[in-house]
């Protein structure tokens, strides 16, 4: 077993790595406002005909076009699922979905969630799937790259307000990252399996002589984006353990590696853009090593299972509950863990079923941040301000200004940072306490104790971070729990932009000051082992205490029995 977790792991990350070097260096050119060979004729034609401007924006007008931008799709998308009843492409003649569960899916798909308090296949039609989702995972992971790309533009420029241009960046993005690699997994998924169409549901006669429903629809392309953008959705309840969704191992491998290219790209789209690759690789130096850390934890967890079983005589303690027999528990793991540290939200196996530990560590990597890879551009961005508070921390140990990529790091950029941190955790605790506390909070759950508990941290800690994914044994489709989910994950994603953009800023408006004999070196192992450092000892400091009345004392009555 051990043996197969070592070679499942090297595999994964050696196929990752090999991918994601030549698409983040595609991507640097991007963030330089190089436009790719053979297409600035093309994209000349685009401006124009959008009538967007070679003009670059400050960091507010930036900020102001992104929400202004996400706002619309919000809107659209959440007047298209009320309306759904009456629209094209409904062979089921589904309904249109009620107010708060359409602003709660609405807010989910703009803002990269894709929380679903609905079962995808008896709740939305393939219009909605089509129209609505698929093109708000795209959207919706082109801002994120964006809002990163302004920010790494922050740190190689100088004597500047610019930051780009916000439409320029996004329609690069779709068209050139996102449109192309997802064109391309969905051929490889139809080819294994994955379905493709705009059919009815087919009713079939089982060989016990019962009636079952199968429901069809256009899945490989909406199962390719959901990936590539670490958006998460599934087109079927199931998610990603749905044979439809994801019917063989090799599918399996490649949706998760689809969840990290991006993330592990920007990592070297960022040491381009900065001049230094060195400072790219430090940053994927330390997500690998955290994400192989939670990895061989959530593995052995489940390996070694239920200690119980065996004293009632099972033959094995391992942890089949709620994992896909066609994946694993190697695989199965895995994919856990992946989901979590980047914020896709996928799933191969019920997170609820995992073991008390075996479940903390997926819910522990969504609480610092999802910093490790983390989503399409927000990954990279939050693990950048963990790099600004690591830098601060050091200055203040050797009594020097704190220094980055020959940046000063002042009072503003370490109090936007500051508030950066303080938003996702305050959302997360605030938002659990208020659903303990009232009656329609805990009329959802549906697991009293601590397990119960850790439900309701889960999804919280799910809405607030954007990742999506939950534990389940919660009714979340409430007007109570869709109100106060949308209203996680609307500011989790969004209010984090304000400080990012406000830093962005701030840098690109200083000059590049050359190295000094005393300037803290931000590469190399010490500096890996800081940045560690200083990401689990926010997540320690934040999360522990709740951890604790949750996965940690169900684990020491899994012990006590």
């Amino acid at each position: 077993m051990a043996a197969n977790a070592f070679l499942l792991l090297a595999s994964f990350l050696a196929v990752l790595l090999v991918l994601a070097q030549p698409l983040g260096r595609l991507m640097a050119g991007m963030v330089l406002d190089r436009a790719l060979p053979g297409v600035a004729a093309f994209e000349q034609g685009i401006w124009r005909v959008c009538g967007v401007s070679d003009g670059e924006m400050n960091w507010r007008q930036y900020l102001c076009a992104v929400l202004l931008f996400n706002a619309l799709g919000l809107c659209f998308l959440m007047v298209l699922l009320m309306a759904q009843g009456s629209l094209p492409y409904n062979p089921q003649q589904l309904p249109g979905l009620s107010w708060h569960l359409a602003l709660n899916t609405a807010i989910s798909f703009v803002s990269n969630t894709n929380w679903q308090s609905y079962a995808g296949e008896s709740t939305l039609s393939y219009f909605s799937q089509m129209v609505g989702l698929a093109v708000q995972n795209f959207l919706s992971a082109a801002t994120g790259i964006a809002v990163l790309f302004a920010l790494m533009r922050g740190f190689s420029r100088q004597s500047t307000d610019a930051l780009g241009n916000v439409w320029r960046d996004l329609t690069r993005i779709t068209l050139f990252v996102l449109l192309p690699l997802s064109l391309l997994m969905a051929l490889f998924l139809v080819s294994q399996g994955v379905i493709q169409n705009v059919n009815p549901y087919l009713t079939l006669t089982t060989l016990e002589g019962a009636q079952q429903t199968l429901p069809m629809g256009p899945v490989a392309s909406q199962e390719a984006i959901k990936m590539l953008g670490t958006n998460g959705g599934g087109f079927f309840n199931a998610n990603s353990a749905h044979p439809f969704e994801n019917p063989t191992a090799l599918t399996n491998f490649v949706q998760m590696l689809a969840i990290f290219l991006i993330p592990a790209a920007l990592c070297f789209t960022f040491g381009e853009t900065v001049r230094s690759r060195a400072q790219g690789r430090t940053l994927l130096w330390a997500m690998t090593l955290m994400f192989v850390v939670a990895a061989v934890l959530v593995m052995m967890a489940e390996v070694k299972g239920n200690p119980n079983l065996t004293l009632l005589g099972a033959d094995s303690a391992m942890n089949w509950e709620g994992k896909e027999s066609r994946f694993g528990i190697l695989n199965s793991s895995l994919f856990a863990v992946i989901t979590t540290a980047a914020s896709c939200g996928a799933v191969n196996a019920m997170h609820d079923s995992f073991t008390a530990l075996g479940g903390m560590i997926p819910l522990w990597l969504m609480q610092l941040g999802e910093v490790v890879f983390g989503g399409v551009g927000s990954g990279l961005y939050g693990m950048l301000m963990n790099v600004l508070l690591a830098v601060f921390i050091a200055g203040l140990m050797i009594g020097r200004t704190p220094e980055y990529l020959g940046k000063k790091i002042g009072v503003p950029e370490m109090k936007m940072a500051a508030v950066y941190i303080l938003i996702t955790p305050s959302l997360v605790l605030l938002g659990t306490a208020l659903a303990m506390m009232t009656d329609a909070g805990r009329a959802g759950m549906f697991n009293p104790g601590p397990h119960g508990f850790s439900e309701v941290l889960y999804a919280l800690s799910s809405a607030a971070n954007n990742n999506g994914s939950a534990f389940a044994g919660l009714s979340a489709n409430t007007p109570f729990w869709n109100l106060l989910l949308g209203a996680a994950m609307l500011i989790g994603r969004f209010a984090p932009f304000i400080p990012l953009l406000a830093i962005a800023g701030s840098l690109a408006a200083r000059k590049i000051q050359p190295a000094s004999p005393g300037t803290l070196p931000t590469h190399g192992a010490l500096f890996v082992a800081l940045i560690i450092g200083t990401v689990l000892l926010v997540g320690a400091l934040t999360f522990i205490p709740a951890l604790a009345l949750g996965p940690v004392i169900e684990h020491l009555q899994l012990l006590a029995r």
